[in-house]
């Protein structure tokens, strides 16, 4: 009997495994599909089976293809739902809780990633009523040299009180306030990735017709796994380079913390500065810092307080051979308590094992806070730290920003095939060292995802840069992060794209601003003004011309939502600045005339061009228009930028 039932089991078990038919991962309950546009949905199955796709009163029928893939092709549908999609081959799969909406593709950096959670409103916002009937899907983050079939497995998430803090901040928002107008079912798929570059969103077929990026591109081994032998083959012959003569493979790190010149043999890394531009580019792993500071009685006497400041990513701190601390987080800064005893007069030892998890590593704060502060003042600890490398912790995969088109094949090849109703972007950061050029790399990464999801008009909207660091950073008419915006806004020239700016929500101190809630009301209007479901144009005032005329330089405006006035009623005009024939900026004084603004300057008595809100912060630039809308940063110059002959590289 034993020898009949096993053979039988054993065919049945894997005739069932031979019957297995799924969706692709994109696929899955609680989804939104977009509603009034063919509906295409694909999946894996035995292949030569005959499948029945089913969602709505809708139904097509398709063969599995020799490689295991279908894909069919349903007839549109309105918005509603919920509904059931369906496939019958061998076995049935029914995937329930299915709506039908408009979908919004998220993509960028982290500000588009940035949660809900974590914002100036998130808590009022988690715990207010929700609308069940919006959908957020985080697609996984993951890099791949070719285009991946699949986006890694991820639930599509319903709103509801409590459970949206994880949700695209932006994203949010915006689906707040086009939910408010449209009464319909919305899904956001957030592809973003903090730090990216726009060239890892670029699909690998552009990549190589742009001269800058195919050689980058045809450089990449054949699959992840070629990648990460590579990425560790060059990561330890870096590190042999630059600490030569230094074991590394089995390295016994145990007596790194000792209180004695154990060191001398060790290079030198700066701090604070990363140590990725100090010889150990695209280094993740373990380097130990070590430092003598040598103290007086005063100072060794009684309790001390050790400040390193901010690192990235992990610490274990050691004074004198004792463990003072340890704290992960390359935003936290590092204060550890040193008791009485600890410190000695003479020669004392620090030693701080820094672990990078990714990016960039080592000490990244501000000089002064790295000090050893004592009973007898402060003592600084910047300058020249002894390390050594413990650990290359090669990634077994590409991350976004290892070559181009990477992000691209994890996150968006996978899509292709869903009809978007229009992407909302955020991203641009990662490319202020090379504005220029990102221009034209913008407008052509724009009109390739148009291609790739089957819609020439689709539309894009996206975040012009905010507002950032410090105001006595300023450098009048000039900066990357001024000409990125220039460089942003120049994509305005293609139809169906809208820019909100933000320079009045940024944040001197903070790369992330926590006001989320205006960015997606801006890009919800400029969304609603384009189905047009909002009569007045939503992207602030636009300049239509100029002219000088004498000493003044005047700008005349439209689209002024009843007219030109500052954030604040009674404000001087600020952020104007005018350059003469020998194209030198200076602040200068402007005044409302109508649509107009006047600008003059008694340092400029004969001017010829005027820029406006073109610094890096241009947060005290105070121009809006009668709905509220900031007037974006403009030039009226054509003169070469800073930034222009930069281009990718690694």
């Amino acid at each position: 009997m034993k020898k009949t039932v096993l053979p039988l089991l054993m065919t049945l078990l894997t005739a069932a495994a031979h019957a297995e038919v799924h969706f692709a991962n994109v696929f899955t309950e609680h989804m939104v599909l977009q509603r009034d546009r063919p509906l295409r949905v694909w999946g894996q199955a035995t292949p030569g089976q005959t499948l029945t796709v089913e969602l709505g009163g809708r139904t097509a029928r398709t063969l599995v293809g020799a490689d295991g893939r279908w894909r069919v092709q349903l007839a549109s549908l309105p918005a509603g739902g919920p509904h059931q999609l369906l496939v019958r081959g061998d076995q049935t799969v029914v995937l329930n809780d299915v709506l039908i909406g408009d979908v919004w593709l998220l993509g960028g950096q982290s500000n588009m990633e940035w949660p809900l959670a974590q914002t100036d409103t998130g808590p009022q916002e988690i715990a207010s009523p929700q609308n069940a009937q919006l959908r957020h899907l985080r697609v996984p983050q993951r890099a791949s040299v070719r285009p991946e079939p699949e986006i890694a497995p991820a639930p599509w998430v319903v709103a509801e009180p409590g459970g949206v803090g994880e949700f695209s901040a932006v994203g949010y928002h915006f689906a707040r306030q086009m939910q408010a107008v449209q009464g319909v079912p919305i899904g956001l798929i957030q592809t973003a990735w903090g730090g990216s570059m726009l060239e890892t969103w670029v699909r690998r077929d552009a990549a190589l017709r742009d001269p800058d990026l195919a050689p980058w591109v045809r450089a990449l081994p054949a699959d992840n796994a070629a990648y990460g032998a590579t990425l560790r083959q060059q990561a330890m012959e870096r590190v042999a380079a630059w600490q030569p003569g230094l074991t590394l493979n089995g390295v016994d790190a145990s007596g790194w913390a000792a209180a004695a010149d154990i060191d001398a043999n060790w290079p030198t890394l700066q701090a604070p500065h990363e140590w990725e531009g100090q010889g150990l580019a695209n280094l993740d792993g373990v380097v130990w810092l070590r430092k003598r500071v040598d103290l007086s009685a005063a100072q060794a006497a009684g309790a001390a307080e050790l400040r390193l400041g901010t690192l990235d990513d992990c610490d274990e701190t050691w004074v004198n051979a004792q463990r003072v601390g340890a704290l992960c987080g390359f935003r936290q800064d590092r204060r550890y308590a040193l008791p009485a005893g600890l410190l000695r007069a003479g020669a004392n030892w620090i030693a701080v094992r820094v672990t990078d998890t990714g990016g960039a590593g080592g000490f990244n704060g501000d000089a002064a806070m790295m000090r050893l502060d004592t009973a007898a003042g402060p003592v600084s600890l910047a300058g020249a730290w002894r390390a050594r490398v413990e650990q290359v912790a090669a990634p077994a995969n590409p991350v976004a920003n290892d070559a181009p088109t990477l992000g691209h094949n994890g996150l968006i090849a996978p899509l292709q095939g869903l009809s978007v109703r229009g992407v909302l972007w955020y991203q641009g950061e990662e490319n202020s060292g090379r504005a220029a050029a990102y221009a034209e790399g913008f407008k052509r990464l724009i009109q390739d995802w148009r291609g790739q999801f089957g819609d020439p008009a689709l539309p894009f909207f996206f975040v012009q840069l905010a507002s950032w660091q410090p105001l006595a950073n300023n450098r009048p008419g000039a900066g990357n992060w001024a000409e990125m915006r220039a460089s942003q806004a120049a994509a305005l020239a293609l139809p169906h794209t809208g820019m909100a700016t933000a320079i009045d929500v940024g944040n001197a101190e903070d790369i992330h601003p926590r006001d989320k809630r205006t960015i997606g009301h801006r890009l919800a209007a400029l969304a609603l003004h384009e189905l047009g479901l909002r009569a007045a144009p939503a992207s602030g005032p636009r300049l239509l011309g100029h002219e000088a005329r004498g000493g003044e330089f005047q700008l005349r405006f439209g689209e002024t939502a009843g007219g030109l006035r500052t954030a604040r009623a009674g404000e001087p005009l600020r952020g104007f600045l005018l350059a003469g024939a020998d194209r030198r900026w200076v602040p200068a004084q402007a005044r409302f005339d109508g649509d107009r603004i006047v600008v003059r300057s008694p340092a400029v008595p004969a001017p010829v061009a005027a820029r406006y809100a073109w610094v890096d912060n241009p947060s005290e630039a105070n121009v809006v228009g009668g709905d509220g809308l900031p007037l974006p940063p403009l030039r009226t110059d054509d003169w070469p930028l800073e930034t222009a002959g930069s281009r990718y590289r690694r």
